[in-house]
């Protein structure tokens, strides 16, 4: 199965580096192509991916299309490549433009889908929130599911949550990352290396998402049991109760909100 990436910026890097680290495909499998041609050179060489001259030539090569440009350019590269598409599974990445914005650019019978992904798609850890309304076939859907699993958690919702679970989803990483600094930074104060630090942060992260995962737990389960009566984390929990730390999670997701 080809993959065809038309635009190519951080998205679609990302999910292109995704798949090739997984083995979902082979770096002969993803071409893409983008409106400034030497970028796109310096972007795909150093992986093996092929850089193609027009968004025709990308549709032309591909099973899959994955639209990767900005929301407001997609009708404008999609319009012209309406008849090639036709025969192709189009599956877009730009945020808030869903199945009756494709259902009305596309030609009708089109094969596509809407998602969100963010950026752990990069090492295989990702989430792709995709709109449960789409043209898939049930074969189609299946591939496409077998696909993008190998990048991250395909997760599917409803049109009217696909906004909020990009948010969630798409802004949470600087959240997090932001969190492991503060946390190397507390460290390093203490007296870690900072490369250390990093790493131990880092990984503390991943193991305790990936224990949710496999478990199920409720996370206040999980949290309660490190908290030992009397102990330390206790204390540390208290703390950031005390400086809102839960509250401040959830106002700047009310904020991003009211942004949209």
């Amino acid at each position: 199965m080809n993959i065809g990436f038309i635009g190519f910026g951080n998205m679609g890097q990302g999910l292109a580096r995704g798949l090739l680290r997984t083995g979902a495909v082979s770096a002969t499998q993803i071409g893409a192509s983008a409106r400034d041609r030497a970028k796109l050179q310096r972007n795909t060489e150093p992986y093996g991916f092929r850089a193609f001259d027009s968004s025709a030539d990308t549709v032309r090569f591909a099973d899959v299309v994955i639209v990767a440009v900005k929301p407001y350019q997609v009708e404008a590269v999609v319009a012209p490549l309406r008849e090639l598409l036709a025969s192709k599974i189009v599956v877009s990445v730009a945020a808030g433009v869903t199945f009756d914005d494709y259902e009305r650019m596309l030609a009708p019978g089109t094969a596509h889908l809407s998602t969100v992904p963010n950026t752990p798609v990069a090492v295989g850890e990702g989430i792709i929130a995709c709109e449960r309304r789409h043209s898939l076939s049930a074969t189609q859907w299946q591939a496409f599911e077998e696909l993008f699993s190998h990048v991250g958690l395909v997760l599917p919702v409803d049109t009217p949550l696909l906004g909020l679970a990009g948010t969630i989803c798409g802004c949470g990483p600087a959240f997090v990352a932001m969190f492991i600094e503060a946390l190397a930074d507390a460290g390093v104060k203490h007296g870690l290396a900072r490369a250390d630090a990093y790493r131990m942060v880092s990984q503390m992260i991943v193991g305790t998402g990936r224990l949710q995962l496999e478990t199920g737990e409720h996370p206040g389960v999980m949290k309660d049991a490190v908290c030992s009566p009397g102990g330390t984390t206790i204390v540390g929990v208290a703390e950031l109760e005390r400086k809102g730390f839960r509250g401040a999670v959830i106002d700047a997701i009310d904020a991003i909100q009211r942004k949209k």
